[in-house]
C-alpha cells in the first residue's frame, strides 16, 4: 500500500495502457455530474469500454457521497467486478480519487490506484488547468455532452 491507503498513484497515459491491457480493469471517473457535463468524460469506447461515473462528493454542495461505497460495490457487483479486479480511480486533479482509491480499499478491494495527475491536471501558470498533465493533456480521447 501506498502512503494514501490505496495501491499506487498512477498518471493518465499509464492507467490508459493498463485499461487497454487489462480487460478487466475498470476506470471510475468520481467527479461531479456538473464536471462530466461540462469538462467532459473519458473515452474508452476504442478498448471496448466504458468508465462508471460515480459521484464521491455531490454537485451542487460538494458535500461527501456517504453511499459512494456502497453504490460502487453494487455497481462492481452487477458487473461482475471482484475485490482482486484493477479499479483505477479519475478526478478533476487527483484529490477526490485518492480519498476514493482508499475508500474502496478499506472496504475490501485490494488493487485500487489513483490516477495522480486526473483528468485536467494541476493548474498551471495562468492557473488554467488541463494543459500541464491529466488525461485531456495526455492527448487521451475524452467527449463532453
Amino acid at each position: 500500500m501506498s502512503v494514501g491507503g490505496y495501491q499506487a498513484d498512477v498518471p493518465a497515459s499509464e492507467v490508459w495502457r493498463r485499461l487497454a491491457e487489462d480487460h478487466d480493469a475498470f476506470l471510475i471517473d468520481v467527479r461531479s455530474q456538473a464536471e462530466w457535463m461540462f469538462v467532459g468524460v473519458p473515452d474508452l469506447s476504442s478498448i471496448g469500454k466504458e468508465a462508471l461515473l460515480l459521484e464521491w462528493q455531490r454537485y451542487p454542495g460538494m458535500l461527501r457521497n456517504t453511499e459512494f461505497v456502497t453504490q460502487l460495490r453494487g455497481a462492481l457487483g452487477g458487473r461482475g467486478v471482484g475485490e482482486d479486479t484493477a479499479l483505477y480511480f479519475l478526478c478533476r486533479s487527483g484529490g477526490r480519487s485518492g480519498a476514493a482509491a482508499a475508500a474502496m480499499t478499506a472496504a475490501g478491494y485490494r488493487n485500487c490506484f489513483n490516477v495522480v495527475d486526473g483528468f485536467e491536471g494541476r493548474l498551471d501558470g495562468t492557473r488554467h488547468r488541463g494543459a500541464l498533465e491529466g488525461w485531456k493533456a495526455s492527448g487521451l480521447p475524452w467527449v463532453q455532452s
